[in-house]
């Protein structure tokens, strides 16, 4: 980075500070507790018994130490090589209309709390809002050191029930949505795609923006045809910009059937996602008549609903990852 002419190159330099930035977040954290214990074993052999007040401050720091040594313990679970990846979220209204549509608008709220608080980028590729309410459909690409590797657990149906503010009876109404999350991927040379492979249609972009949506046709939805696997995209500028954001959603995709498909003939891990498939729900959100949060594969339960729609979801997150470990 400090070669003369670094920056003339922007996106290549760019992918070189996320490259850093990664390597830091792994690096620091443990150069960090390393030199606290060296810190607390000068501390001991100065310490005299009579001194409580530094015994205290020692207990402490100890424990401290020992929830950072945790931690550096959990990420030892992201060993697969794609966890290290951006990841490509999609959430997906169920059945139920405008209900649905609203839930869907409150996971995207969850997890864009999530991803903020973690310090990862948020960029939505494309949107279709609900007819009344919500959203039916949103895909977003979440950057950042790993962020594949822990939102991988909130792939599945998530299920809420609520007393529906959009019944003026007031009743009680279950509602659906899926999750799906792939990891963004620059290099898989076992995926080519060619042009004859694929049928591309363009539409008009909607939603919020510039004075190109809803008067050109930049939005671009590219469809494999062997597979049926789509992917769009209508947040750029051009239709040329989408298509190339499409094109890398669509390799994702690809990329992540084939490992499934490799993996399921190995009878290895990926064989595991047949079962959180659309109606099989992986988490239950109950708002009434009691308050519970509940994952239904790892038995993680909270009555905090409003901190879990806040975006406190990590310890959901490493239930499952510890769980997974579990069973490998």
């Amino acid at each position: 980075m400090a070669a003369p002419g670094f920056w003339d190159r922007p996106k290549e330099a760019q992918e070189t500070v996320d490259q850093l930035k990664g390597l830091k977040r792994l690096v620091d954290p443990w150069q960090k507790s390393f030199n606290t214990v060296n810190d607390l074993n000068e501390l001991v052999q100065l310490l005299d018994e009579n001194q409580a007040d530094s015994l205290q401050d020692l207990e402490k720091e100890t424990a401290q130490l020992e929830k950072e040594v945790d931690q550096l313990e959990f990420q030892r679970l992201l060993s697969d090589p794609l966890d290290k990846n951006n990841a490509i979220f999609s959430i997906n209204a169920g059945a139920g209309g405008t209900e649905s549509c609203d839930w869907a608008s409150m996971l995207l709220r969850m997890y864009t709390r999530w991803a903020e608080e973690h310090g990862y980028g948020v960029e939505t590729i494309d949107w279709l809002a609900g007819e009344e309410a919500g959203v039916k459909s949103v895909t977003l690409v979440i950057k950042g050191p790993y962020a594949y590797g822990y939102l991988k657990a909130e792939r599945g149906v998530h299920r809420l029930v609520r007393i529906s503010p959009f019944d003026a009876n007031k009743r009680r109404h279950t509602s659906f949505a899926s999750v799906d999350v792939i990891s963004e991927v620059e290099d898989a040379p076992e995926i080519e795609i060619r042009d004859v492979d694929i049928r591309v249609d363009t539409y008009r972009a909607g939603g919020a923006g510039g004075q190109h949506v809803n008067k050109t046709e930049s939005a671009v939805r590219i469809t494999h045809l062997e597979t049926g696997l789509v992917a769009q995209c209508q947040n750029e500028r051009s239709q040329f910009q989408n298509k190339q954001v499409a094109l890398k959603i669509l390799k994702a995709r690809l990329y992540e059937k084939f490992l499934r498909d490799r993996e399921e003939e190995m009878k290895g891990r990926y064989g595991e996602k047949k079962e959180i498939a659309w109606g099989s729900q992986i988490r239950s959100y109950v708002f009434h008549p009691y308050s519970m949060v509940k994952d239904l594969r790892t038995d993680v339960e909270t009555s905090n609903v409003q901190a879990v729609m806040d975006g406190d979801i990590d310890e959901f997150i490493e239930g499952y990852l510890k769980m997974s470990a579990g069973k490998k």
